[in-house]
């Protein structure tokens, strides 16, 4: 609303009694045209007038006492360009106006004229008889209805109630605005006073001077008011409770400088000032970079300068905290002694030559070149419970170093390692630099724990993340999003660890030198029983005074019966529950186990659960002995081949994998490729459905692994040859015949060796890889490398059964012979 043109309030309103008698008929008038502005009769109104046709326009009505007629100009619309300056048309004017007359006019400095209008009657307009320079219409005076009755004092009243809450609430209204309504008689010349002091628009206003019959003009500004005082209460209740907070911080920050000077008096600084002064002490005795220090000392200088209520305060104070806890420069000195770090890992660890020896040769290179060895990230790859994150202490105390781990399973948000910005609330660093405050030096031995277990979703990708820290060229300069700026990692021992590689994205696995660690023989796992896991369970049940005895047999069949896994956490675990039993025995002064034998370890822990696969009895036709990789270790997978009536279809059951499938009919096709080596009628094909089963039907199976062992039962059971039942056999079949390598060697060699085969089948170019598996195991095996599958065929396939007959009966006619030439 545009409080400058509100009404002047006359000392007295105009009675209808005292109005002079309009004018009979049309009359010519000058018109006035007015924007965002309505005078309504009776009402004394300022006004600003600047176009020069409307000067022109008040200096004739004035001279030649014409009468004046103010009427409002129509809104344009928002997109019509509406110069302040531009006189407006006949078309752009409303047709009912205001006769008014000049009660002063005043010229000002600006050029405009200031004029105190008082409205008489309503009049419309009926034609425009000039328009330059300034309008002139043939006009006439309307009449209002009026009736003074019950309804109309009923809302009178309303009105003037309504009325005096608007002018209490809206502080822009003069206190007597609603003195001056009070003494208001008449409806019309109330609703024309209500609506020349609420807020209204051009339109409204322009409804209500149209608006002839009092009674109706009166209904329509009580609509008005309602919502203006609805408008204004809402304001009022919005205004109370700004007050209130701005009191209440007002009043709070009185009472602190108060206290503030009270403490200066006593010689006593508030607790804000000390917590300055305790960071800037912090900050001087702290060693930091340059970059980093000149970060900080912006931070708190802009934290000195904020009031102690502030809501960055906080956040500051934490950001501070974190940089003055960080390690930026402290270091431990590494033990560089090869023998040293050689004994403790040797009594703290059996086996893993490969990870032992990449850590002696880490050290020895530190040892020669300190300056310029580059950043290692190491990544354990191998089966659960193979001691991979034991090995990482380990290295940590052979090097002196400490010791962290972050378990990187599940993380699917990018934040995790990269950290919040300082603009989330709750925001705090990554993983990777809340780590390295927990570890306290530069250097630490860094484990990064299950890195095949991160997950990705719409809050990015942790692994991506992941290659700033794992890069050497990259970590010298880590980018934390909370820090926002550079830390140096290139001093930490990175070490990941990892079930299978799969799950790795290519770009993150190449940046790790991958030591795998395969699974424990049954020899090493009984040998780190005898070595670590017995003491250990000994000393955690207390049993250290009078220890039982664990037979080897004992520990066999823990091995081979009660666990079934590559590394020895489960071996440990029934370890325990046999010292438990041992332990509630003492504790129950019962004659305690002195020895733990098969029986016994039978009687507390149940029947073995685990019966490995076992080799048949007799050689059989259509039935191989394959060999297979799993996580927990190296299993035997028998193939079973069954042929029966149909039309030349394959059956493949046992919960193939695709890849397994594929060497299924590739070793299909290449028996049907050389069936006339065999003397097999190809007909026979096309009316012999192959049923292919592999037992354990739950277990999903998958790999090409198996490709000759289903060759093998295939021959055999179209051939009618048996199966040597003491050969088992491994390796990738082509449509030609030819063998091609596999991987998981050690773990198939140790299942074989464990199910007491005598003949392993190989492929020729696995040969090499012959150098990790222990020579006692090899001791025990008759190796064949195989290139084709004619080779294979020579050591598992025997004669048919019919063959050996006719042998057999030329061996009897020829003996027969030999007596009769006698």
């Amino acid at each position: 609303m545009d409080w400058d043109n509100l009404p002047i309030l006359p000392d007295e309103f105009f009675d209808p009694s005292d109005e002079r008698e309009l004018e009979d008929g049309p009359f010519e008038a000058i018109l006035l045209p007015l924007r965002e502005l309505v005078v309504y009769p009776q009402m004394v109104t300022p006004l600003y007038v600047g176009r020069t046709p409307s000067l022109i326009a008040l200096e004739a009505a004035s001279k030649e006492e014409w009468p004046l007629v103010t009427v409002a100009q129509i809104p344009v619309a928002e997109d019509f360009d509406d110069d302040e300056d531009t006189y407006p048309t006949p078309e752009q004017i409303y047709r009912v106006g205001t006769e008014v007359t000049i009660a002063r006019s005043i010229r000002l400095p600006d050029g405009t004229t200031s004029v105190i209008a008082q409205g008489y009657a309503r009049v419309r307009i009926l034609e425009f008889i000039q328009t330059e320079p300034y309008l002139i219409a043939l006009v006439e005076n309307v009449q209002e209805t009026s009736e003074n009755t019950p309804l109309v004092e009923a809302l009178m009243r309303a009105v003037l109630a309504m009325f005096e809450k608007v002018v209490h609430l809206n502080h822009s209204l003069p206190e007597e605005a609603y003195i001056y309504a009070m003494n208001v008689e008449q409806p019309g010349p109330l609703a024309d006073l209500v609506a020349q002091m609420v807020d209204l628009n051009i339109e409204e206003r322009q409804e209500l001077l149209e608006t002839l019959d009092a009674v109706e003009r009166l209904q329509k500004i009580s609509a008005h008011v309602a919502r203006e005082l609805d408008v204004l209460e809402l304001e009022d209740q919005i205004q109370s409770r700004v007050q209130q907070e701005v009191d209440r911080s007002q009043r709070e920050y009185f009472l602190r400088e108060q206290m503030r000077a009270i403490q200066r008096e006593l010689g006593e600084s508030d607790v804000f000032t000390q917590e300055v002064t305790q960071l800037r002490e912090q900050l001087e005795q702290a060693e930091l970079p340059e970059h980093v220090r000149q970060r900080a000392e912006e931070e708190l200088a802009r934290l000195s300068m904020m009031p102690p209520m502030a809501p960055e305060i906080g956040i500051i104070r934490n950001y501070l905290d974190w940089i003055l806890t960080l390690p930026w420069t402290k270091a431990t000195v590494d033990n560089l002694n090869l023998q040293n770090a050689a004994q403790v890992l040797e009594s703290r660890h059996y086996g893993l030559p490969k990870a032992k020896e990449r850590i002696l040769e880490y050290i020895a290179v530190r040892k020669l070149a300190p300056e310029k060895i580059r950043s290692t990230i190491l990544c354990f790859v191998g089966p659960p419970g193979t001691g991979k994150t034991s090995l990482g202490r380990s290295i940590a105390e052979a090097l002196g170093r400490e010791f962290v781990r972050v378990s990187l399973g599940g993380v699917r948000d990018e934040a995790e390692i990269r950290g919040h910005r300082r603009t989330y609330i709750g925001a705090l660093p990554g993983r990777i630099i809340q780590t390295m405050r927990r570890a306290g030096t530069l250097n630490p031995v860094f484990m990064l724990d299950e890195i095949d277990k991160l997950g990705q979703d719409f809050r990015g990708d942790p692994s991506s993340a992941l290659l700033e820290v794992l890069d050497p060229e990259q970590n010298h300069a880590f980018s934390d999003h909370y820090l926002e700026i550079s830390y140096d990692l290139s001093q930490v021992l990175f070490i990941t660890t990892a079930n299978i590689l799969d799950t790795i994205p290519p770009a993150l696995e190449d940046r790790m030198e991958v030591i795998e660690f395969p699974g424990y023989t049954e020899e090493e796992k009984i040998e780190i029983a005898r070595r670590f896991l017995i003491p250990r369970q000994l000393d955690l049940n207390g049993l250290e005074t009078q220890p039982p005895h664990f037979t080897n047999s004992t520990l066999h069949l823990l091995v081979q019966g009660y666990t079934y896994e590559a590394g020895v956490r489960n071996l440990e675990r029934e370890i325990g529950s046999l010292c438990r039993k041992a332990a509630r025995r003492l504790a129950e002064e019962k004659r305690p186990l002195t020895t733990i034998t098969t029986r016994t370890t039978e009687r507390y822990l149940g029947a073995p659960r685990y019966l490995h696969e076992r080799l048949e009895k007799q050689d059989q036709v259509g039935l191989a002995m394959g060999m297979a990789w799993t996580p927990n270790g190296g299993d035997l997978l028998p193939v079973e081949v069954a042929l029966i009536p149909g039309k030349g279809g394959l059956t493949l059951t046992g919960q193939m994998g695709d890849v397994m499938q594929e060497s299924a009919q590739a070793a299909s096709t290449y028996l049907r490729s050389h069936a006339d080596i065999w003397s097999i009628d190809p007909e026979e094909f096309d009316k012999t459905d192959v049923h292919v089963h592999l037992p354990d039907g739950a277990i999903p199976k998958d790999g090409p692994s198996g490709g000759i062992t289903m060759a093998t039962a295939m021959i055999s059971a179209f051939t009618g040859c048996p199966v040597r039942h003491d050969v088992a056999m491994t390796g990738e079949i082509t449509l030609r015949g030819r063998v091609l390598p596999v991987g998981g060697l050690k773990e198939k060699l140790l299942a074989a060796h464990r199910a007491r085969v005598k003949i392993v089948i190989l492929p020729k170019r696995n040969e090499p890889d012959l150098q990790e598996i222990p020579k006692n195991i090899l001791r025990t095996l008759d190796l064949v490398f195989a290139e084709t599958m004619e080779q294979v065929f020579e050591v598992a396939l025997l004669p048919a059964p019919d063959d050996l007959d006719d042998e057999a009966q030329t061996e009897q006619d020829t003996d027969s012979e030999s007596v009769a030439v006698e």
